[in-house]
């Protein structure tokens, strides 16, 4: 697409429509046409009449404004399904997650191993770790938050999240 990345903004304004006129899953609608209230006229559509094109081009000035006029009284619907569509989506989205996924909980006194931080440099590299530990749970709290302490006892002075530890299984 770009020959080098210096002309990337001669190709922005083609990126920009395609973004702003392709249906997103969330909404079920373009947000171009829940900006502006009717679909975007694609610049193939002007060299290539559609049906759609025709049939406005046909259209006296005045037929066009109150066909115009109507679409934009239609905006707050639009608008207002879109809302709807999204909470759907929101819930579909939230059922498949629940499926798959299974809470965690520890309790005091559980082994678990605490996940690495990637950021500091091993010599390894993707051959470390990916687990330290074992650690001991002092406290669990509801939110899914836990203090940790180390095989001597030593506590951790802040707690970590449980999405960062597995369960050791000795």
């Amino acid at each position: 697409m770009t020959e080098t990345y210096k002309d990337w903004h001669e190709h922005l304004p083609y990126a920009l429509c395609a973004y702003r006129t392709s249906v997103r899953t969330s909404v079920g609608a373009t947000p171009y046409s829940l900006v502006y209230g009717m679909e975007a006229v694609l610049p193939v559509e002007v060299e290539i009449p559609s049906l759609r094109i025709l049939s406005q081009t046909q259209l006296e000035e005045a037929e066009w404004a109150q066909a115009r006029y109507e679409q934009l009284n239609f905006i707050d619907e639009k608008r207002l399904a879109a809302l709807c569509h999204g909470q759907l989506y929101q819930r579909r989205i939230e059922r498949a997650y629940n499926k798959k996924a299974r809470p965690r909980t520890f309790q005091p006194g559980d082994l678990v191993l605490k996940k690495r931080n990637m950021a500091l440099s091993d010599p390894r590299g993707k051959f470390a770790p990916s687990y330290e530990g074992p650690y001991v749970v002092k406290k669990a709290f509801s939110g899914g938050a836990i203090i940790l302490a180390d095989m001597d006892g030593e506590e951790f002075r802040s707690p970590i999240n449980s999405d960062s530890v597995i369960k050791y299984h000795v």
